[in-house]
């Protein structure tokens, strides 16, 4: 039996704010080489997603609020895993490839006093225009991309569907699952409530891998590396960090919150609960060399 590997996509990847028409597609195409990469390779691959721009924009179009914030979460997981399965499966088929997909409405339990409820930090939809940032009642924070809307996000605490996704793993499923860091609830007297928040992804995937036992965690994003003096005539891309590397540089402020500062999290949590396995940052198209460890950025325990 191979390995297990958590593929984790940015919601942002696959649409970036501001970016071109058709860019998404090819995007697409670079993540679908990735996973029958891995598939070749004799890894049983579960992904995940983000929703950031996805979900922000169907929260634009529900301007009279008719549908709770975890009910858009769940919509989009729907819309993404069709296209993701639907892509996948037919590449499977031409490569006659005996894995099927399988997606997964996933559901997470968050602390309904976790500290994210007071202080909203996830980033969704697109860039906001000076004027919808003076006239609108939302949260908005500057983003390195510019002003966007932010939402909740508690940290994920536990997989409901963990058992499911790893049964179907088993069966040799390509399993997508986890869309937008999963629909969030909370627990009252034994019954599932949904709140109004976004998990991050990448906190969710690091949480889905160190509970399934997976071999390898992959951040596949926009951005190439990790950088140390990100966004200075020093910057520099590190191919390998320790976690205590890593750590030290947060500590300094060098990753972005929002963006590359909870994909450091995640890795390094990944990281030091599995010491044997890979956490790697990539851009889609390029995982095989990164688990070569020729691009992006390792992090390892020691």
């Amino acid at each position: 039996m191979g390995k297990t590997v958590v593929y984790a996509l940015g919601g942002n990847a696959l649409e970036a704010p501001g970016a071109a028409v058709g860019a998404s597609s090819k995007v697409l195409a670079k993540v679908m080489s990735d996973i029958v990469d891995l598939l070749e390779m004799d890894w049983r691959v579960v992904i995940t997603h983000g929703n950031g721009p996805q979900v922000g924009h169907l929260l634009e179009l529900d301007a009279e609020s008719h549908h709770s914030l975890d009910a858009w979460v769940a919509a989009t997981q729907g819309m993404i895993g069709h296209q993701l399965s639907m892509h996948l499966q037919s590449i499977l088929h031409r490569r006659r490839r005996p894995e099927r997909t399988a997606t997964v409405l996933t559901h997470v339990e968050v602390d309904a006093e976790d500290s994210g409820f007071s202080w909203p930090t996830k980033p969704v939809g697109p860039i906001l225009d000076a004027r919808t940032v003076m006239e609108a009642d939302w949260d908005i924070a500057e983003t390195i991309n510019g002003p966007r809307r932010v939402v909740a996000s508690p940290k994920p605490l536990k997989v409901v569907e963990l058992d499911v996704v790893r049964q179907l793993v088993d069966l040799q499923a390509v399993v997508i699952c986890g869309g937008g860091g999963g629909v969030p609830v909370v627990r009252q007297d034994a019954i599932m409530h949904g709140v109004p928040a976004v998990i991050d992804k990448d906190l969710f995937s690091a949480r889905l891998a160190m509970d399934l036992g997976a071999d390898a965690l992959i951040i596949s994003t926009a951005a190439d590396a990790i950088y140390s003096n990100f966004g200075t005539e020093m910057a520099e891309a590190c191919t390998s960090l320790s976690v205590e590397q890593a750590l030290e540089m947060e500590a300094q402020g060098q990753f972005p919150p929002g963006s590359m500062l909870p994909k450091v999290n995640a890795l390094c949590q990944f990281a030091s609960a599995t010491p044997t396995g890979r956490a790697v940052l990539c851009c889609p198209g390029e995982v095989l060399g990164a688990l070569r460890g020729e691009r992006g950025t390792t992090i390892h325990a020691s």
